[in-house]
C-alpha cells in the first residue's frame, strides 16, 4: 500500500499527513536503510510477492496497478519521493509496483517498522490513519472513473498535481508529469489518445499550458478546480472546444 507523510489526502495521488515528531525514528531508520534501483518499467514487487519491506521513494517515482482479467491495466496511484510503500497487514502485495522512470527507494524490513510502532503509539496511530486515508482516496478514484467526464477526470488529477506541489513547498501551478499519458490513463480509466486530447484542448482554452511534453503550466487555477468538480458551463466550454478554432490566450471568465 501507500502512504505520504507531507501531503493533502484528498487526491488521486493519495496523499497522508504524519507530523514530524512521530516520524522521526522511522525517518531515522528509513535514512540509514538500504537504497536499491529501479530502471524505468521495472519491478519493485510484484502482485502476489512475500511483504517484506516498507520501501520509502528517494528519487523517481513508481505506479501501483493491477492487471485486470482481460490484460487491462489499472493504476491505483503514483508513488512520488517522500512516499512510503508497502505499509498493511498482508503477508503478500496485493499489487505491482513498477517504476514509471529510473527510481530510487529505501528499503526498510517490515519487522523494523512493526518494532518501531509497537515502541511510539502516536505512530502506530498515525500509520493507521495514514492507511484509513489511503482508503478514502481509493473511494474518490473510484468515483472519479465510474461519475466524472474525460475532461473531469484530467483537471482533477491536474488539481492533485498542484495540490501536491503547494503542499511541499513548491509552486502549484508549475510541475513535471513524471509518468506517461497511457500511465495517467490507466490511472483515470481513459485511453491514451483521450488523455492527449483532454490536454490539449485545456492548452487551447488556457486554462493550462504546456512548456514541453512534460511540463504544465496552469494558467487559471480557480477556473480548473471549478471545471474539476464538475461546473457545467466549463465542461460545455472544454467539450466543444475544437483544437484548430480555440485560442491560445489566458482563460477569460464568462460573464453572468
Amino acid at each position: 500500500m501507500l502512504t505520504r507523510y507531507n501531503l493533502d489526502p484528498s487526491s488521486l495521488t493519495r496523499r497522508v499527513a504524519v507530523s514530524a515528531p512521530t516520524t522521526c525514528d522511522l525517518d531515522q531508520s528509513l535514512t540509514n536503510a538500504s537504497l536499491r534501483g529501479v530502471e524505468a518499467k521495472g519491478f519493485l514487487f510484484a502482485e502476489g510477492d512475500p511483504v517484506s519491506h516498507v520501501y520509502r521513494v528517494e528519487t523517481g517515482a513508481i505506479a501501483l496497478f493491477k492487471v485486470l482479467a482481460d490484460g487491462r491495466r489499472q493504476v491505483l496511484g503514483f508513488a512520488y519521493p517522500g512516499d512510503l510503500i508497502g505499509l498493511g497487514i498482508a503477508e503478500v502485495h496485493a499489487m505491482n509496483a513498477q517504476a514509471v522512470k529510473p527510481t530510487r527507494v529505501r528499503c526498510l524490513s517490515v519487522k523494523s517498522v512493526r518494532q518501531l510502532a509497537s515502541r511510539d503509539p502516536t505512530l502506530s496511530m498515525r500509520l493507521y490513519e495514514a492507511l484509513a486515508r489511503e482508503l478514502a482516496a481509493t473511494r474518490d478514484l473510484m468515483f472519479t472513473t465510474g461519475h466524472r467526464s474525460a475532461v473531469e477526470r484530467v483537471a482533477s488529477f491536474l488539481m492533485a498535481c498542484s495540490r501536491r506541489n503547494r503542499a511541499s513547498g513548491n509552486d502549484p501551478t508549475a510541475f513535471e508529469l513524471l509518468m506517461a499519458r497511457a500511465d495517467i490513463g490507466d490511472l483515470l480509466g481513459l485511453t491514451i489518445e483521450t488523455v492527449s486530447r483532454t490536454l490539449t484542448r485545456l492548452r487551447h482554452i488556457g486554462l493550462i499550458a504546456l512548456p514541453s511534453f512534460n511540463d504544465v503550466r496552469i494558467l487559471a487555477i480557480e477556473e480548473l478546480e471549478k471545471l474539476a468538480a464538475g461546473d457545467p458551463n466549463l465542461r460545455q466550454r472544454v467539450s466543444t472546444c475544437e483544437t484548430n478554432g480555440c485560442a491560445t490566450t489566458p482563460f477569460q471568465p464568462q460573464s453572468e
